[in-house]
């Protein structure tokens, strides 16, 4: 009966993607890194990270002793083990635990990015590449379907089930483990010396939302330079994310849909500046929470003024109320500037200010007009009293230097 029980409530996990604590929702802003002293873990805790990967119940207690949570790695593709069972047991109902992952990029591991010197490419379909897939698939799936009724049977929270895939899983693959899970998602890191194409982070979040059926999506972003990650990576030419482009990817993802961002690598950065713009980010993030955690406004839309040149003008917005409060963030996905950018739908005589800009608009015809530069991204809010303190590294130029647009 305790088995059935959990199998039915494993096929209808309910997770909103959201984060509790202290009976207050929290959008998530993670940290994959565990740092080794207890002064960087609180400067994680001050720029506002809420969730950090723990790998131990005395990681646990470290997060919970500065007063964030921490979310547990548990190796679901090789079942229900006594080893299994007991790292479930050590952690299951620890104050500071508040998500179970799966297995990183799982799917990614047996199709695409399997390291074994199979014949034929997956790209091509090739038999071997194909066999070998739906081998492994036979084995994995019933262990993690497993492994996850484990942890419901155990958890007497009833914590969210959450596993990360690369940007291009396969979905179909990933479809024969989601209905076991709460939260999917993907990491993509477009950071690179050659190419730093930071409008594909709202795109793979779109492919999420798809695959996802509905499911909450997370998105990973970029806390590193890839040489810093060595093997096949190190003789890349270092490149970082300046603020400006680590501010536009966490709102694209916001924008297309994301329920949490979480930030991986922070673990092999190097660069002080760039950790500081990072942690710039995320507390202008933790700043806006009560935003973040409302449903967005339906009534309200954007739109582009058409302009001399006939070309797609792309502006994704995100639109929310809180109280009397309203907070309306415009991000430019293009790579050139947009002169008449338009919200419509608000409320005659609403005022809202740029924040950690000067702009001041008023609505009138129930609609205010901006303009926006390549890739920026304008936050209006109806007081400045929804900035961050914090100023760190928020003019960080990145590497190699982006020029100013």
């Amino acid at each position: 009966m305790l088995f059935f029980f959990c199998l039915i409530f494993f096929v209808w996990g309910q997770g909103d993607g959201l984060l509790i604590k202290d009976g207050k929702r929290l959008f998530p802003i993670g940290w994959y890194s565990m740092p080794k002293d207890n002064a960087s873990l609180k400067e994680l805790a001050d720029a506002g990270i809420n969730i950090i990967r723990c790998n131990s119940k005395e990681a646990l207690d470290r997060v919970h002793a500065v007063g964030i949570q921490g979310w547990m790695p548990m190796p679901l593709q090789g079942g229900v083990t006594e080893a299994f069972r007991k790292m479930v047991q050590s952690v299951a109902g620890h104050p500071a635990l508040a998500i179970w992952e799966g297995p990183d990029e799982i799917v990614w591991s047996f199709t695409q990015g399997s390291a074994l010197k199979l014949q034929g490419s997956w790209a091509k379909q090739t038999p071997e590449r194909v066999q070998y897939a739906k081998e492994q698939s036979a084995k994995i799936m019933p262990n993690m379907t497993e492994a996850i009724s484990y942890i419901r049977s155990v958890d007497p929270n009833n914590l969210q089930v959450w596993i990360n895939e690369a940007a291009m899983s396969e979905a179909f693959y990933v479809r024969q483990y989601l209905d076991a899970i709460d939260i999917t998602g993907s990491d993509s890191y477009p950071i690179r010396a050659e190419t730093r194409k930071i409008e594909e982070m709202g795109f793979f979040t779109e492919r999420w939302n798809e695959i996802g059926k509905g499911k909450p999506v997370w998105m990973i972003l970029q806390a590193f330079s890839w040489p810093e990650l060595g093997g096949k990576y190190k003789d890349r030419q270092a490149a970082y994310p300046s603020f400006d482009e680590s501010r536009f990817m966490a709102y694209n993802v916001i924008a297309h849909g994301a329920r949490g961002v979480i930030y991986f690598g922070s673990d092999y950065l190097t660069s002080e500046d760039c950790r500081q713009s990072l942690y710039s980010v995320t507390s202008e993030l933790h700043a806006l929470q009560p935003f973040l955690t409302s449903p967005e406004k339906e009534q309200i839309s954007v739109y582009v003024v058409k302009d001399f040149e006939p070309r797609d003008q792309q502006v994704t917005w995100i639109a929310r109320q809180y109280g009397r409060d309203w907070m309306i963030a415009l991000i430019n996905e293009t790579d050139f500037a947009i002169k008449s950018v338009v919200a419509k739908g608000l409320l005659n005589g609403l005022k809202f200010v740029e924040l950690y800009g000067e702009e001041e608009v008023t609505v009138v015809d129930e609609e205010f007009m901006t303009h926006m530069k390549p890739h920026e991204v304008k936050v209006f809010a109806t007081g400045k009293k929804w900035e961050t303190s914090r100023r760190n590294a928020r003019n960080y130029p990145g590497f190699p230097l982006q020029e100013s647009k």
